[in-house]
């Protein structure tokens, strides 16, 4: 599989390849970014390999992050797939600039088109449900902004998956533009979305693009279980160890599975990072993993991940050490004695969406 073999994006017809260059890294503003020479570099490789889907957001690196992609693009523009987020706020103490809600909405797409110097934003997430704006709000926003050409498709990260749900059916009563991408942290030490947002996202057209498939650095290997660290005492630390162990990945059970992907690395010759990435493509939700690196030489890394395959056993290997707890309703569900209450006793076949992973 290569860049230029492209997925189709949930429920819509636009095609795109199956790892998208996110850019957070993009730019040094927060600290441990990629200048503006290696971010070129980074992007010109992956462009020249057939990729086609980049992802950014208005406020990565203060803006860096999309201004160093409108200077990148240039005459590449209609080849590029441009996504971008919305949400978090550009102003501090001004509370209008950030959240859901139509204002910021509006602001920050005007701000996200001077700043990638185009004419469109080809996908807009909503980056993270605020809590506050009413859904009818953010949904007929969006529609508007697809109706005036500024933005061609609809997505949406971070949001629970009712909320999801409850926003893809007022879109479809109301005619409304639908989300078809679903951007959430995925990999093999977060595989809580298992739950309920992958088979919403399966159940209701869009497209999964997991961000942080390495769990944050952890699956590439960077740790051992001599860095786990109080999740307390990481709360307050600068370092990246820190950072990882506030996000509560950095503990005995994460590093068993590391350990597990350097054991199936070793035996499929490949890097812990590209078996990471090769197993997310395996999950059939999965469109396109978010890549997020800092350098040419792990962007060349992470792209032959799509070179790894798997064998049945090593899937397996990886699945069950790295499998959630099941949860209610499904925890109830699938006990036996229930399962013959529900179904008489007879056999019967499961839709493969309700069934799919952990789901119930």
């Amino acid at each position: 599989m290569m860049l230029d073999t492209y997925r189709l994006l949930g429920r819509s017809g636009l095609r795109v390849s199956p790892m998208s260059l996110g850019t957070m890294t993009f730019g040094s503003e927060w600290g441990w970014g990629a200048e503006i020479g290696e971010a070129r570099r980074i992007f010109d490789l992956y462009v020249d390999r057939g990729g086609n889907f980049v992802d950014t957001a208005v406020n990565y690196t203060d803006g860096a992050s999309e201004r160093f992609l409108g200077e990148f693009i240039g005459g590449k523009r209609e080849r590029i797939v441009l996504a971008t987020k919305f949400t978090m706020a550009r102003d501090p103490g001004n509370p209008n600039s950030g959240g859901n809600h139509r204002l910021n909405m509006i602001r920050s797409v005007e701000q996200s088109l001077r700043q990638l110097a185009t004419d469109r934003i080809d996908l807009l997430y909503l980056h993270a449900w605020d809590m506050t704006t009413r859904p009818e709000e953010v949904m007929r926003a969006l529609d508007d902004l697809v109706r005036a050409g500024k933005v061609l498709y609809a997505g949406i990260c971070n949001t629970p998956a009712w909320r999801v749900a409850e926003m893809q059916t007022l879109a479809e009563l109301r005619g409304w533009s639908p989300f078809v991408g679903l951007q959430i942290e995925y990999s093999l030490v977060e595989r809580s979305v298992e739950h309920e947002l992958m088979p919403m996202a399966r159940a209701l057209g869009l497209g999964v693009l997991p961000w942080s498939p390495l769990g944050g650095g952890l699956l590439a290997g960077k740790y051992t279980r001599a860095d786990v660290v109080d999740s307390r005492e990481a709360a307050v630390s600068p370092s990246r160890k820190g950072v990882i162990a506030a996000s509560g990945h950095l503990n005995a059970r994460a590093i068993a599975i590391a350990e597990e992907v350097r054991a199936v690395a070793a035996e499929a010759g490949a890097t812990p990072s590209q078996v990471a990435l090769a197993w997310t493509l395996t999950n059939p939700a999965v469109v396109s993993p978010v890549l997020g690196a800092r350098t040419v030489a792990q962007t060349e890394e992470n792209l032959a991940a799509l070179e790894v395959v798997l064998s049945p056993d090593q899937a397996d290997r990886l699945n069950r050490i790295s499998e959630p707890d099941p949860i209610f309703p499904a925890r109830f569900v699938r006990r036996p004695l229930v399962q013959q209450l529900i179904h008489g006793g007879a056999a019967v076949a499961r839709c493969p969406i309700a069934t799919h992973a952990t789901g119930a």
